[in-house]
């Protein structure tokens, strides 16, 4: 080991963002281990890297005490102070037994010590980068598939796309550029591993804030979101400016920003209707698009009855009943829908008259 080394460990610790001070004392600890491995001491072993040659000196630490009992770890008063006049008992001294041929075995240990700390060093760096991007969405180029996970190409790192967070019947082409949501970053033996997800109604949520400034600035925001991913997204929003339209917002003119968030989901269908205090308003929106006739509700169950017209009962439910479904994730209410028929029939009005004697109460 000489100057060139430790220019070189410079221009390394400058390159990979490392300290130099702790590679250097990285491999003084690893060497005190391949003195002991190496030559089989059973000395107390200290080594020193001069931080300007580079020269490594190996010295044995002896405890100073009146009596003598273990040579390998201890030095009489009267021979340390033949040393330095100043040792008391109870001082540590550093007696030099740098071993021939130390250089080589130091240069290897070096080495090893070396590339193992900027492993370390990059993956710590990776991991700082992309923890800060966790409940975010990120841009990478499908990679391949790994049994039934999709690894997804992020630049100096991969991120793991699981069956389970993978959007049904989307196809995943190789190289293909992909937005995902960040679930997780963890930190294992073998570097960062993310966790990411295209299910997920948060990915909808960044997405609109990528497209839409008034979202991104905070003057829309968005209330509530339920997803069936692949198929179908509500989303209610609400202006905190009344002469912003928070739903025209959100699609755009022609139907623009909307459309950008439709084709990268790759088709799936988005109803973004208006967020209301009022809870009868808000069930009513949230049925988009079918049309309501009246809404009632019960406070205390979190339940509401919806009437429609016939000939809209199929579409305020919805094929196997998504509509209706997506529109109590999206409220947070308990909805049953009826037709104007039936809400006859089964004296809906009578009900309806119940509840609001009750509510009254």
């Amino acid at each position: 080991m000489n100057a060139e080394f430790i220019g070189a460990l410079e221009q390394l610790a400058k390159e990979k963002g490392i300290d130099k001070e702790l590679l250097i004392e990285a491999i003084e600890t690893s060497l005190v281990s391949a003195c002991k491995k190496n030559f089989g001491t059973s000395q107390n072993i200290k080594v020193i890297i001069d931080r300007e040659n580079g020269d490594v000196s190996v010295y044995a630490q002896k405890a100073v005490v009146e009596e003598v009992e273990n040579d390998a770890l201890e030095i009489s008063l009267e021979d340390a102070r033949k040393i330095k006049v100043t040792y008391e008992v109870g001082d540590i001294v550093d007696i030099e037994v740098t071993p021939k041929n130390f250089g080589r075995i130091a240069a290897q240990t070096a080495k090893q010590v070396v590339v193992q700390r900027i492993r370390e060093a990059e993956r710590e760096i990776i991991y700082n980068q992309y923890i800060t991007k966790e409940k975010d969405i990120i841009t990478g180029i499908i990679q391949r598939k790994e049994r039934k996970n999709v690894i997804i190409n992020l630049g100096k790192t991969e991120a793991i796309l699981p069956p389970n967070e993978q959007i049904p019947g989307e196809e995943y082409n190789f190289n293909s550029r992909i937005k995902v949501y960040v679930l997780e970053v963890k930190q294992t033996t073998k570097g960062p591993q993310i966790n990411v997800s295209r299910t997920h109604p948060e990915l909808v949520k960044r997405l609109f804030e990528q497209e839409v400034p008034e979202v991104y600035e905070g003057i829309v925001e968005i209330k509530s979101i339920s997803r069936e991913a692949g198929s179908r997204t509500k989303m209610a929003v609400y202006s905190k400016d009344p002469e912003v339209d928070p739903v025209g917002a959100c699609v755009g003119q022609n139907g623009q920003r909307v459309n950008v968030i439709v084709n990268e989901l790759r088709g799936e269908k988005i109803d973004i209707i208006q967020w209301s205090e009022d809870p009868k308003e808000y069930i009513a929106a949230a049925l988009s698009p079918s049309k309501v006739l009246e809404v009632s509700v019960n406070e205390e169950d979190k339940s509401a009855k919806v009437i429609v017209p016939d000939y809209q009962l199929s579409l305020a439910i919805g094929k196997e009943g998504q509509n209706a479904r997506l529109a109590a994730k999206l409220t947070g209410w308990r909805i049953d829908i009826k037709s104007e028929s039936q809400a006859k029939k089964i004296g809906f009005n009578e009900d309806k008259k119940e509840d609001e004697e009750g509510n009254l109460e």
